[in-house]
């Protein structure tokens, strides 16, 4: 029988990471490596010395950036914070880094804790593309209307089916989510649609932007958005924006987790379009 002073305590542990999402195929481990996942896990397992695996509170799609992703891991190692930030980050790709490093109960989970997330999705509105924030911002060439694209925003905050705003091969068991505010800012020909939910779908903030664009641009009412979320009909809506203007900008959690957030960190932005 193992005494107790054989056997080894294993830490839970929280990170706050950042990443350029066109830099990885996406958050989700693939047998071919080159996703978040893969490079974060990597990294960790050779500070830990043994294999390690990460869960995090919302995965990213291929393109997609992150501000302030967070992540929790189990480990016998022994580690200074300073070795799951300073350490790890040596042990990184330049497009990903470690913000901060914490011990959490063995019962906080990344995700399942979470009571929000909010994505961020940057648009630049001109006549010609974007060649500086390619990556980093989505696009649309036609004059794009606020107002009129509040309105409709408006009309999908709280709790819907939205059916109508998920990808066809979105795996998640229910389409029920609540969406608790979008704040849609201009500044020149920088647009910026901050929305936060208890919960997302997959591709749901690309598909709602891309129906905000056309409400923007008059090829539709903004009561067009409500029609479209009480169809639960995909193929009635926009087509899905593009992934280079989305990032997970933060994570909430309740306040007895004690999770940093995202304006605490201070993180630097990318190349301003």
């Amino acid at each position: 029988m193992a005494t107790s002073s054989s056997i080894r305590a294993c830490n839970r542990i929280a990170l706050g990471i950042e990443y350029d999402g066109s830099r990885f195929l996406g958050w989700q481990t693939q047998p071919g490596g080159g996703t978040v996942q893969d490079a974060l896990e990597m990294a960790l397992s050779g500070i830990a010395d043994a294999p390690v695996r990460v869960t995090c509170a919302g995965r990213t799609d291929r393109g997609v950036h992150a501000r302030a992703q967070v992540v929790h891991f189990d480990t016998d190692a022994e580690r200074p914070d300073s070795a799951w930030v300073r350490g790890v980050n040596a042990m990184l790709p330049e497009a990903m880094a470690v913000l901060w490093s914490q011990r959490v109960p063995s019962d906080f989970h990344a995700r399942y804790a979470a009571r929000s997330r909010t994505y961020r999705y940057v648009l630049v509105n001109r006549p010609v593309r974007p060649a500086l924030a390619a990556r980093y911002a989505g696009w649309h060439h036609a004059p794009l209307e606020i107002e009129p694209m509040r309105e409709a925003a408006s009309l999908l905050l709280g709790e819907h089916d939205f059916s109508a705003f998920r990808a066809a091969e979105c795996q998640a068991k229910s389409p029920v989510r609540t969406l608790h505010a979008i704040d849609i800012e201009r500044d020149g020909e920088r647009i910026e649609i901050r929305l936060r939910a208890n919960a997302w779908l997959q591709h749901m903030v690309r598909n709602i932007v891309g129906t905000l664009v056309y409400v923007g641009k008059g090829k539709h009412p903004p009561q067009w958005a409500r029609k479209l979320l009480e169809s639960r009909d995909r193929t009635r809506a926009a087509p899905t924006f593009g992934p280079e203007g989305l990032y997970l900008d933060a994570v909430g959690y309740e306040p007895r987790w004690d999770i940093p957030s995202v304006e605490a960190v201070k993180t630097a932005l990318p190349v301003e379009p």
